[in-house]
């Protein structure tokens, strides 16, 4: 190739030739894909000859991404200086990284002799994997090959003894980065199943344990580098995260339809090779530890469940399997033993069932449905059995469906898991309540099926019920029991809903829930379904306040269902009631406070608990014998509980009327304001008794609740209770307005003067 770097009078490339070769070749447009990487690799090894003067005994030795001829456009040089006790090598050093420094460029050097080379790999085994990929660069071959060949012999003599270090090692790296596979922002190289984890994958293969390069981890591996090459040129700088704002144009330059797509195409990759790692890894086991033998010296085989055994560890088919006519509902039989056993499916047989098991008739036959439904019950043995049958192509053999909702991002930040991983965690979520429901068998698939409509145009609840009601035919459902699976797709929102953003003491909403509902069989399949969707979405999913909202929910309505009669609402507190004004009580996260009647009694106790950084979750207003009464649920905002003594002081001042705590209120609250899209508003006509109810929609915000409640009161609306649902960045409050349903200009006024508080 022509040479990008011109030489100065004594033969060493200068800092202006280095420029150069960081204007066009580190930084070239269109410097994407193996051809580019190994272009940057031939400059950098032509520029890095330049610097070291042939002579016995001293080599340059490339290791990292520059042995690997795999560089990236704004990559580290990994170098050794290798010399043999030759005098002078601390000058020779200077003489070859300073010219490095001086152009920019990023160095991570060491100066050794073979020995010292071997001896810091024997004690470190990152520097064992490095070594693996060391490639002469400059200077004595001998001495280069020495250090090579030594290090890869040592490496596959010693490989089975410093695995399991370097496990420790890799899952720590795993829990600090999180898997690639399922973050919206991912590290393409520390995260698991990135780059880093292909050079274990390497490191295995090159140790002879497993033949963990496969071609699908190869194409997952090029195509994780274009995706970091593709990074590194969008930014102009060496970056292995991700990021949101960077997506789309990373995907314009791989020539991948939009961000999402791109999401998708990493998390397959990161799949690929987080399962080859995780059978090299077993496998690498079984080679240390060994298995149990039988009494020729052979692994034992052990029968698991029909044409399933266990052999070394691992599930593979019975002989008489392999040799009969396949049953279609073999491979989810086997997939159900692996996941009631939590033994892995070893590779052969997976490839041997994508290749030679029939497909599924429609309707499923009996054992084929008993078989899903063993597999979506077994608790922790189903993610990584269902992962396993997914990387070898049977799960589409299953549901057809599971091509479009694979990988597939979900951009809500609550949200931990890609679409897919979401769904079989919730049937895993979902089998620790089978014993609540009277048909766990349509919990479980229910929990597998409620998402499905989403990536789709529309409500993925009302977009779900037919994709969810065909899969359920497929399978082989009776009618009754299809629509049944329907129901629970449509409503598996319904509850926390209602619970979040409702008054559960107003008999309009627990007659609406009952209605929707049916009967206490659906209820309970419901509740579970809630729960089992909530944890497997991710903590910020679920709260102590929301599980105790939605079961006294769900007790309402099954008093509602099985007595035909609507609960009575709570009665006040007693203790309310009672003694001179004002009245404050503090317990757990309940604020109690009894004033004489008055309006605005609920923004001057929303804007107090603002104050003391108190998130308000729910509040009722009332009015009872003469006296205001207002009780709010709160959380603390950053996690810290508020002082209760102040708190009560302050609260005591501001329903008494003190005017300095109002002042200071309003200026706190001014100065908290929300940003985000812009702010909504949504009523509802016939969702409460004897009130209307306003809904907003905003961006959330400290004291978004004292700013809304003083405009509705400035506005003449009385607020008899308040309903806060916070989902990420935004929040949708419902807020109960005593009267009938207002007039077209009088919706106008309190919506506008709404919108103006937020």
């Amino acid at each position: 190739m022509t040479s990008l770097i011109k030489k100065n009078a004594s033969g060493h490339a200068g800092n202006g030739d280095a420029n150069l070769l960081i204007n066009e070749v580190v930084g070239v447009p269109g410097g994407i894909g193996e051809a580019a990487r190994r272009a940057r690799a031939a400059a950098y090894d032509e520029f890095l000859r330049g610097l070291l003067p042939a002579r016995d005994g001293v080599a340059l030795i490339a290791v990292g991404g520059l042995g690997r001829r795999q560089c990236a456009p704004y990559g580290d040089l990994d170098l050794v200086l290798l010399h043999a006790g030759v005098p002078g090598t601390d000058e020779l050093a200077a003489s070859v990284w300073y010219p490095i420094w001086d152009a920019g460029l990023r160095l991570d050097h060491s100066v050794r002799t073979v020995s010292e080379a071997l001896s810091v790999a024997q004690d470190d085994v990152k520097v064992a994997l490095g070594l693996l990929d060391a490639r002469l660069v400059v200077g004595d071959q001998a001495l280069a090959d020495a250090l090579i060949r030594t290090a890869a012999d040592h490496w596959r003599r010693t490989a089975v003894r410093h695995l399991p270090g370097l496990r420790e090692v890799t899952v720590a790296r795993w829990q600090a980065h999180g898997e690639l596979a399922f973050l919206l922002e991912g590290d393409l190289k520390e995260a698991a199943g990135g780059l880093r984890d292909v050079g274990l994958l390497r490191a295995i293969s090159a140790a002879g344990i497993t033949d963990a390069l496969r071609p699908a981890v190869r194409a997952a591996h090029l195509r994780l580098l274009d995706t970091r090459d593709a990074l590194h040129q969008q930014v102009g700088r060496r970056v292995d995260r991700l990021v949101a704002q960077e997506r789309e144009g990373v995907a314009a330059l791989l020539g991948v339809e939009d961000g999402d797509a791109l999401l998708r195409r990493v998390a397959g990759d990161a799949r690929t090779v987080s399962h080859a790692l995780d059978d090299a890894f077993r496998a690498a086991d079984r080679l240390r530890s060994g298995r149990s033998r039988s009494g020729n010296g052979g692994p034992v085989r052990r029968p698991v469940a029909r044409d399933v055994v266990e052999h070394d560890g691992e599930l593979v088919l019975a002989r008489t399997a392999i040799g009969a006519r396949p049953d279609p509902s073999l491979s989810l039989r086997v997939a159900a033993a692996a996941a009631t056993t939590r033994l892995p499916i070893a590779r052969a047989t997976c490839e041997w069932l994508a290749a030679y098991c029939p497909p599924l008739p429609a309707p499923w036959p009996a054992e084929a449905r008993a078989a899903l439904t063993t597999l979506l019950g077994a608790g922790p043995g189903l993610v990584p059995a269902w992962e396993t049958c997914d990387r070898y192509g049977l799960v589409d053999g299953w549901l057809p469906e599971w091509t479009r909702l694979r990988s597939l991002p979900q951009h809500n930040p609550v949200h931990r898991y890609t679409l897919d991983r979401h769904l079989v965690q919730a049937a895993h979520e979902a089998s620790r309540h089978a014993r609540e429901v009277d048909r766990p068998d349509l919990l479980l698939l229910g929990a597998l099926l409620h998402d499905i409509g989403k990536g789709l145009p529309g409500d993925h609840s009302t977009v779900g019920v037919p994709l969810a009601e065909t899969v359920a035919t497929r399978v082989g459902l009776p009618g009754p029991e299809v629509e049944l699976i329907g129901t629970l797709v449509r409503l598996h929102l319904l509850l926390p809903d209602v619970a979040t953003r409702r008054d559960l003491a107003d008999p309009v909403t627990i007659a609406s829930v009952a209605e929707a509902v049916g009967d206490t069989g659906t209820l309970d399949l419901l509740h579970a379904l809630v729960r089992a969707d909530a944890a497997a979405t991710g903590p910020a999913a679920w709260s102590d306040w929301k599980g105790r909202l939605v079961a006294e929910l769900v007790a309402r309505v099954r008093t509602a269902l099985d007595t035909g009669v609507l609960p009575e609402p709570p009665a006040p507190d007693p203790m309310l009631l009672a003694g001179p004004l004002p009245v404050v009580h503090l317990t757990g996260d309940r604020v109690a406070v009894a004033a004489a009647d008055r309006r605005g009694l609920l923004a001057t106790v929303a804007g107090c608990l603002a104050l003391h950084r108190l998130e308000v979750l729910s509040a009722d207003a009332s009015v009872v014998d003469g006296r205001a009464l207002v009780e709010c649920r709160v959380q603390p905002r950053y996690g810290l509980p508020a002082d209760p003594v102040p708190l009560r002081a302050d609260l005591r001042r501001a329903v008494a009327g003190d005017v300095s705590v109002t002042q200071r209120l309003r200026g706190r609250a001014l100065a908290a304001r929300g940003s985000g899209a812009a702010p909504r508003v949504v009523w509802h006509r016939e969702a409460a008794t004897d009130a209307v109810l306003l809904e907003l929609r905003a961006a959330d915000a400290a004291g978004l609740l004292y700013r809304v409640a003083c405009a509705l009161d400035e506005a003449g609306a009385l607020v008899r209770a308040a309903r806060i649902s916070t989902l990420g960045a935004d929040v949708v409050d419902a807020f109960y307005l005593v009267g009938g349903w207002p007039d077209d200009a009088t919706r106008a006024r309190l919506e506008a003067a709404v919108l103006a508080a937020v």
